[in-house]
């Protein structure tokens, strides 16, 4: 392989919660005797995201992917179902990872379509985050967009390599990153403090600091308040472009975000709770700014129709 100008590779190993990959582990010893830097991947799904990121996190220890000179892990971005709320899931998911292996740097896969119209990398792509493009124009190094963090393109995925049946991908690298930028240096890192818990409603209006991976709609859930009464108040044009470190106002008492409100508990499901209340999930949906009815969270605050 390395005489194809091949230096790394990531192998898929799991997907959502349970499905773990049955070809890798057999190819990658392989591969590594070859003095191929080896990665592995997950594909993500909707749901449950520290079942996700526990289901990787092991199956990377199985495969001794986090060791010095291991590709660093990457997010594989492209079910549809994940577009809603995309920037969210993925900064939840880099800091769940961090803390479940102790391991900072990790690649963000996504194709052109994503990375134009979904995701917002500045909202999640710290200096230890690198993205990964897939844009199969047979340019290598030259996807015909950029961003800083830009450092991996997938430019064909009709790719040939001797001794490989059938067509690979083939990616290279972009600007002046390289392999070394991108794998793991082998040191032990302390793992990141658990991110404090979400603050309890305030009783009045008060402010909030976005931190990496809230979305607005996120942030209303959990204040009790909407997505438009958030914009209103701070004069937010597009709902879908908040930054980390922006101060939000929060609306107060008797402000248009009023109303019952509700702390879902572990097993609540949005249409149980409409069904309690008296109203439907629509309605739920909408005034607190749901863009997946299936994806509420305990402890996660509701304002009620």
């Amino acid at each position: 392989m390395r005489g194809n100008n091949i230096s790394y590779c990531s192998f898929k190993l799991t997907e959502g919660t349970n499905s773990t990959d049955t070809t890798s582990p057999g190819r990658i010893p392989a591969a590594r005797a070859a003095g191929i830097a080896l990665g592995g991947y997950h594909f993500a799904r909707s749901g449950d995201i520290a079942g996700q990121v526990g289901h990787f996190a092991d199956s990377l220890r199985a495969n001794g992917l986090l060791g010095g000179g291991s590709l660093a892990p990457m997010l594989d971005m492209e079910a549809a179902e994940l577009r809603p709320g995309a920037d969210g899931f993925v900064g939840d998911f880099i800091a769940r990872l961090r803390a479940a292996t102790g391991v900072r740097r990790v690649l963000v896969y996504a194709n052109l379509d994503w990375y134009r119209n979904v995701l917002h990398p500045d909202e999640w792509a710290d200096a230890d985050v690198f993205l990964w493009i897939a844009r199969y124009n047979g340019d290598p190094g030259n996807p015909g967009w950029a961003h800083p963090r830009l450092a991996l393109h997938q430019h064909t995925s009709t790719g040939t390599v001797p001794g490989i049946p059938g067509h690979v991908d083939r990616n290279a690298t972009v600007g002046a990153w390289s392999l070394g930028n991108l794998t793991l240096d082998g040191s032990a890192p302390t793992p990141p403090p658990a991110p404090p818990a979400p603050p309890s409603p305030p009783a009045t209006g008060g402010t909030y600091t976005v931190r990496s991976g809230d979305t607005l709609s996120g942030i209303a859930a959990r204040f009790g308040t909407t997505v438009a009464a958030l914009a209103a108040l701070n004069g937010i044009a597009n709902p879908n472009l908040i930054y980390a470190g922006q101060t939000l106002r929060l609306p107060g008492p008797g402000s248009d975000s009023g109303g019952r409100r509700y702390q879902v508990k572990p097993g609540d499901t949005l249409s149980a709770i409409a069904a309690r209340f008296g109203t439907t999930v629509a309605a739920i949906a909408a005034r607190n700014g749901i863009a997946n009815p299936n994806r509420i969270y305990a402890g996660q605050w509701l304002t009620l129709p």
